[in-house]
């Protein structure tokens, strides 16, 4: 009789194994890679998910969550008008790259790269967590709208996805250039022009 799933081991898997699929990339982390780093025999891998690209979804799910727990809040704070809310995000998410010396880049960018055209169930998964972001930010902008702090006749939805594009062409170029040159430009020139 097989002994049942170990809810720790799998939480393992997911925050160390996120860990070596961010800093090596999917294609250059095997199940071997993951497994060694938490400390679980490989063949227990396939206890806890069916394929490696099921666990790439997970990973997102679980890379997307914690920055929702961490950042998250910010986007719904009501002492800060909308547009700073969202300005004040985004600058967290360029502090989580600054203090990985730009060299991760953001794991929703990366495995759209690599996954997007070979695995269906990533890509499912990387649309939901894009829809979702585009959403938490779209709900700032109807905000601002409504406090006439925006042009009313803006599409929220567009302006959100627009900002989420740019961010993370932004993340891109930091992480090829090592440095935060890309995010002062969203931050200072592109985000501004978006929502003024």
């Amino acid at each position: 009789m097989p002994r049942p799933a170990n809810p720790e081991v799998r939480s393992r898997l997911l925050s160390i194994g996120r860990a070596v699929v961010h800093e090596r990339g999917f294609n250059g982390s095997g199940v071997q890679d993951i497994t060694a780093a938490a400390g679980v025999p490989k063949g227990s891998f396939y206890n806890y998910f069916e394929s490696k690209e099921s666990f790439a979804a997970e990973i997102l799910e679980d890379y997307w969550l914690s920055i929702e727990r961490r950042h998250g809040p910010i986007l719904y704070d009501a002492r800060l008008i909308p547009l700073v809310r969202i300005a004040q995000f985004f600058k967290a998410l360029s502090l989580d790259h600054r203090e990985q010396g730009f060299t991760l880049g953001c794991l929703i960018g990366n495995l759209s790269l690599e996954l997007a055209n070979g695995s269906d169930e990533t890509r499912a998964k990387l649309v939901d967590v894009l829809d979702r972001w585009g959403k938490a930010l779209a709900a700032c902008l109807r905000e601002a709208q409504g406090r006439s702090e925006l042009d009313g006749d803006a599409d929220p939805e567009q302006f959100a996805a627009i900002m989420i594009e740019a961010y993370e062409g932004a993340v891109m170029r930091a992480k090829v250039e090592q440095n935060g040159n890309a995010f002062e430009r969203f931050e200072n020139v592109v985000l501004p022009r978006l929502i003024s």
